[in-house]
């Protein structure tokens, strides 16, 4: 690996800043457009993931796709299940373990959360043009990868 330039660490410095600052942002962007679905970013991604599925998952499996703890899950779950967006049902094959299944109503929450995931990335790309977002787009990916073996 090649030894930083002098002064690229005060260069990546600011960079990892400028990352942060604009992550701040996007998540309040986020909010924002995500208040008037009176659904909360956490939600949100709980109801993503729960579509992901092609059968209902575990409440455990949810935990681990998120990468939090199982309470973090039981909690969302109890929000997104008294707004009639998911339901609990049992397992087939285990009485023990339940499952989480999107409702009709969770379904066209997501379309609405499509939409306004839609408008707040439009808010934070604004200032760029389609090449600028191109590339963008292609660096970002180059970082959430990271270096190969990691």
């Amino acid at each position: 690996m090649p030894s930083p330039s002098p002064g690229s660490s005060d260069a990546d410095g600011l960079l990892a800043e400028q990352l942060l600052r604009l992550t701040r942002r996007l998540h309040r962007i986020q909010k924002l457009h995500l208040e008037p679905l009176g659904i909360t970013p956490a939600q949100s991604r709980l109801l993503r993931t729960v579509a992901h599925y092609d059968n209902p998952p575990r409440m455990a499996d949810l935990a681990q796709r998120l990468e939090v703890v199982p309470r973090a899950v039981t909690t969302l779950v109890d929000a997104l299940e008294k707004s009639e967006c998911v339901r609990r049902v049992p397992d087939p094959e285990s009485r023990r373990v339940v499952r989480i299944e999107l409702t009709d109503t969770g379904r066209a929450t997501l379309r609405r959360l499509r939409e306004a995931r839609r408008s707040a990335a439009e808010d934070i790309l604004a200032p760029l043009g389609r090449e600028q977002r191109a590339e963008l787009g292609e660096l970002l990916t180059a970082l959430v990868e990271g270096p190969e073996g990691h």
